[in-house]
């Protein structure tokens, strides 16, 4: 059993390969998925997200006269392999040369869940798929590490003899870049597996009310400019657009807002701001009996000076960063997530 710290329910965002260089990825996170049972229902969620926590808290509602005992799951994020796109690990610290260290590879979000009041013990699960094929056998047996990043996988990698290294080739599972960081050709072998990740654990709901609540730092992904502004006669910015206004509700008033800070360079506009990212499934409260009695939804935008536009029903400014959303007998969309854009000031371009 691995002492863990969170529940999620995860999915890769990417972002247009166009914006690949400059572009970190962020993995969306969520609630808790369990064996469905008619008899528990989610009475209250009451969700808080910013830059720096996504806090959950629920109260669960046990109808029936007998207590339920039933297996909850954590689906981590897919995490996938391969050289082109970073993606942002929320919980990692550097060295004195300013090289990423990650925390705890099997924990990358810093999770912590309590029910009622208790710490969770839960077993992790990990699978390392290529091609829809589970390929954690032989990863173990060869002694590389089922994550797909870091410095341990890459060296166990760099170790095999050139049969295995051939074999794990052929099977898709890596694929051998050369380059030159200027000290002659150099090679290594790159992970194009995903890693799957899920904690479970067994709960017992007694009859009436019983709280979980989670935290978590999550993944925020984001790039370098503000890269969907529409522009006349460009397909691509025109596209974006419109991808911008169903993933995150972008509308002509922030478009309007962010003209007015335009910098002219040349041929181009930039405008100065950074686009961070923030993913949250929540489509998995509908494994619960019924609706979300009460939902409460809180954004916190993490600076005055930032903007932030995310899809929501009736939502609120309720103080000078933070924004709210409350329904009722709620049932979350099964085809829509929560997807929060923040957009950050920047003083790097001269007017």
């Amino acid at each position: 059993m691995t002492r863990i710290m969170g529940a999620a329910m995860l999915a890769l965002a990417v972002a247009s390969p166009v914006l690949a260089n400059d572009t970190t990825a962020q993995l969306g996170v969520g609630g808790l998925v369990f064996v469905s049972n008619e008899s528990i229902q989610m009475a209250s969620e009451d969700l808080f997200v910013s830059p720096e926590e996504v806090r959950v808290a629920y109260e669960f509602n046990n109808i029936s006269d007998a207590a339920q005992t039933i297996l909850v799951a954590f689906p981590m994020p897919d995490v996938e392999g391969g050289g082109n796109m970073m993606v942002d690990i929320p919980v990692q610290y550097t060295d004195e040369d300013g090289k990423p260290l990650i925390a705890d590879p099997d924990n990358l979000f810093g999770f912590a869940t309590e029910f009622n009041g208790q710490p969770v013990e839960a077993e992790l699960h990990q699978y390392a798929f290529a091609h829809n094929i589970d390929y954690s056998a032989t990863l173990r047996d060869l002694g590389v590490p089922l994550e797909p990043f870091g410095d341990a996988t890459y060296a166990a990698l760099k170790a095999l003899d050139s049969a295995d290294a051939e074999r794990l080739t052929t099977l898709g599972l890596v694929y051998r870049s050369e380059y030159d960081a200027g000290e002659g050709l150099e090679w290594e072998l790159v992970p194009l597996w995903t890693l799957r990740s899920t904690y479970s654990w067994q709960a017992t709901f007694e009859p009436g009310i019983s709280n979980v609540v989670h935290t978590y730092r999550p993944s925020v992904g984001g790039t370098v400019a503000t890269t969907f502004m529409p522009v006349k006669g460009d397909e691509y910015s025109m596209e974006r657009y419109a991808d911008y206004g169903k993933r995150y509700c972008v509308d002509d008033n922030l478009v309007a807002t962010l003209r007015k800070k335009e910098i002219k360079q040349e041929d181009y506009t930039q405008y100065p701001y950074i686009e961070s990212w923030i993913s949250y499934i929540w489509s998995t409260g509908n494994n619960w009996s019924g609706p979300i009695g009460k939902f409460t939804l809180t954004v916190d935008k993490g600076d005055v000076n930032n903007l932030v536009s995310f899809c929501g029903e009736d939502v609120k400014k309720i103080g000078p960063t933070t924004f709210r959303m409350t329904a009722t007998d709620w049932y979350p969309p099964w085809d829509k997530e929560l997807e929060i854009l923040l957009l950050k000031p920047v003083d790097w371009y001269d007017e």
